[in-house]
């Protein structure tokens, strides 16, 4: 087939030529202006194109006649004449972007009114989509802040869009066409790292907020209806509940809260009691939230969902809300608190003799920081004896596990925090006081483990499979402190959670349950939930109920360890990024990828433990240097390098 002339904008088809001008059947058109059969060129066509006022008044006339006239007819009556110059201009006016006429089959038909202001209406609204489009796409090339109540809703929209990518993963929703097509306009991959990096630029993400947040009940805070139930509790926390009359009142009893100095949740306390027999019992009290909490209640669903508190470089996200956790669970001094309340005898080498489980009301005297603790320990006063007299019982505890296999792997710890933007070290030192409290902790975690385990009683226990350390001539030979301990790190499995109890290697214990976080850690709460029916006579939740239960909120909590390593990830960059031109030494602990070269160094300054590219060869305890090559907090990248000294 023959191929028509091109005009400025239109391609005329070989097909209508005939109705602009018949040729003999023999005769191939020229597909160029100016050459016969086509004898006029662009400007002619230009200056034979119908007017705005002939086009009208056109449309008019057929209009009214309802007729369909063919191209000749139509070009007599809008150009005065049906020249080839004239209906080659008609037909290239007609296949423009025109409203007023129809062009079927050779034939020229008005189109009513009705129907033009459709099509306008239409060209109008796909006008102003394409503009939105087109603005959009400035958006993303920019990369310029954007104050998000100001944008087109759509615009908003797609923000949101991307916003629920970055925080669930780019699998987890399907992104609109045209937001998808604006994307790979503006050359953005639609990856949960490149739209995280590009939020941050646009200004619609705190580049600070972890991505794993989103979605999570810790990403909106407490609702209001929550926050209202927990502000009547707060109103009605002194009123007597049926469980109250039960509690032995230990409020004469001298007892302590030893915490840092910004903790404002306080879930336990110690104390000791000299008895007639000259022997000394160890208390153990511990916040009791289940007083005010039901099971099932709103407030409790909602600390199952969250599993733990999650404890972020810029403050915490409490389990329950502050108003609570701070407040009327908390064992403040100089208050009735109601406690369940653990106690123990030890014999002389430190095992448990006898103990028991109670509530109580107790009545803490002092609140003492580690540092406040340790001066009493070190000091101990004659009138002030309690503290160097736990000390020493729970020391007898400690010495007691390790005999059986306790791993005893005390460091200082380091965190990175943010307070107010400015960035600090936060290192938590081993200390008398700190290793007091923890031993008074993980004694009260097996005695509620033998509980649950004298009375077949299905609890979250915590367990830990055996481990094949390194000899201990081997061990010997590597220095103490973070280089021996990160050789017998690397043999130990990672902790379990189950319904019944089982031995836990690094603590040296036949069982164990934690117990003594009940405003921080879920699993706690319902230790003692299962404890308090025992207590009642009650039906305690059976085991496949319990492991239901452990399934629920374990997959909470492992959520928000997910989200503080994220986040202590990120702040080690900004840190690293303000401190790009410092170097540190470090020493060598073990390699992680040795074909990558990538070790494990401990960077004593942070009191923690990095990754970084280290050299060839490298062993245990070799003395290296440390510096920033490259760190972006803005792209989660951070690379390290270590360096022979």
């Amino acid at each position: 087939m023959s191929v028509g002339f091109r005009g400025k904008e239109q391609v005329v088809p070989a097909r209508t030529i005939d109705l602009i001008h018949p040729l003999p059947g023999d005769v191939d058109p020229s597909t160029g202006l100016g050459v016969s059969p086509w004898t006029f060129n662009e400007h002619d066509l230009q200056e034979c194109s119908p007017n705005c006022r002939d086009w009208g008044e056109t449309w008019v006339l057929l209009l009214e006649s309802t007729e369909t006239v063919d191209l000749a007819d139509f070009a007599e009556l809008a150009c005065g004449t049906d020249s080839v110059l004239s209906k080659a201009a008609c037909w290239l006016a007609l296949h423009r972007n025109q409203d007023f006429f129809r062009w079927k089959q050779g034939a020229v038909q008005a189109r009513p009114a009705a129907e033009i202001r459709s099509r306008r209406a239409e060209r109008r609204v796909q006008v102003k989509a394409e503009l939105r489009i087109k603005q959009w796409v400035q958006f993303l090339k920019a990369r310029q802040p954007l104050v998000f109540n100001t944008l087109d809703p759509l615009h908003q929209q797609w923000i949101k869009s991307l916003q629920q990518l970055v925080g669930d993963g780019a699998e987890a929703i399907e992104l609109d066409f045209q937001l998808s097509q604006s994307l790979k306009t503006a050359r953005v991959e639609a990856n949960a790292k490149d739209l995280r990096h590009l939020l941050i630029q646009l200004g619609q993400w705190d580049e600070h907020r972890p991505a794993s947040i989103a979605g999570t009940p810790w990403s909106n805070g407490f609702s209001e209806n929550l926050l209202l139930e927990a502000k009547e509790l707060v109103e009605k926390c002194d009123r007597t509940t049926p469980e109250d009359e039960n509690r032995l009142d230990l409020t004469a009893q001298t007892c302590v809260t030893i915490d840092d100095a910004e903790t404002n949740d306080i879930d336990d306390a110690i104390a000791l009691e000299r008895r007639q027999d000259g022997s000394k019992r160890l208390w153990i009290h511990i916040a009791d939230p289940g007083r005010l909490i039901p099971e099932g209640s709103p407030l409790d669903l909602e600390a199952r969902r969250r599993g733990s508190s999650l404890y972020l470089s810029r403050g915490t996200l409490p389990m329950f809300p502050a108003e609570l956790s701070t407040g009327p669970f908390s064992l403040k001094t100089g208050r009735h608190n109601a406690a369940w309340s653990t106690w123990v005898d030890l014999d002389p080498h430190g095992d448990v003799t006898d103990f028991g489980i109670l509530r109580s009301w107790v009545t803490p005297r002092y609140r003492l920081t580690y540092d406040d603790a340790d001066e009493l320990i070190d000091l101990a006063p004659p009138e002030e004896t309690d503290l160097a007299e736990l000390h020493e019982l729970l020391e007898r505890r400690r010495r007691w596990r390790t005999d059986r296999g306790a791993l005893q792997m005390e460091l200082p710890e380091g965190r990175i925090r943010c307070r107010d933007g400015e960035l600090s070290v936060q290192v938590t030192e081993p200390s008398p006081s700190r290793t007091m409290v923890a031993e008074a902790m993980i004694l009260a975690g097996a005695v509620a483990a033998r509980f649950g385990s004298t009375h077949n009683l299905a609890l979250p226990y915590r367990s830990q499979l055996p481990a094949d350390l390194p000899p201990a001539s081997e061990l010997e030979q590597l220095p103490d402190g973070a280089v021996r301990f990160a050789a017998m790190k690397r043999c130990l499995s990672r902790g379990l959670m189950g319904t019944q109890p089982s031995p836990h290697f690094s603590l040296g214990l036949q069982a164990y349950a934690q117990a003594t976080s009940p405003i921080r850690r879920y699993g706690d709460l319902v230790v003692q939930r299962q404890i308090a029916a025992v207590i009642n006579a009650e039906d305690p939740l059976s085991e496949q109920s319990m492991q239901d239960l452990i399934n629920t909120f374990d997959t909470a909590v492992r959520e928000g360890l997910t989200i503080s390593r994220e986040d202590q990830r990120h702040w080690q960059q900004v840190w690293f990024e303000r401190h790009q031109s410092d170097q540190w030494r470090v020493d060598f602990l073990r390699w992680l990828r040795p074909q990558d070269r990538l070790g494990l160094v401990r960077l004593d300054d942070l009191a923690m433990d990095v990754a970084a590219e280290c050299p060839t060869g490298s062993v245990p305890g070799d003395a290296l240097v440390l510096r920033v090559d490259q760190v972006d907090s803005q792209c989660d990248q951070l690379r390290l390098l270590a360096l022979a000294c």
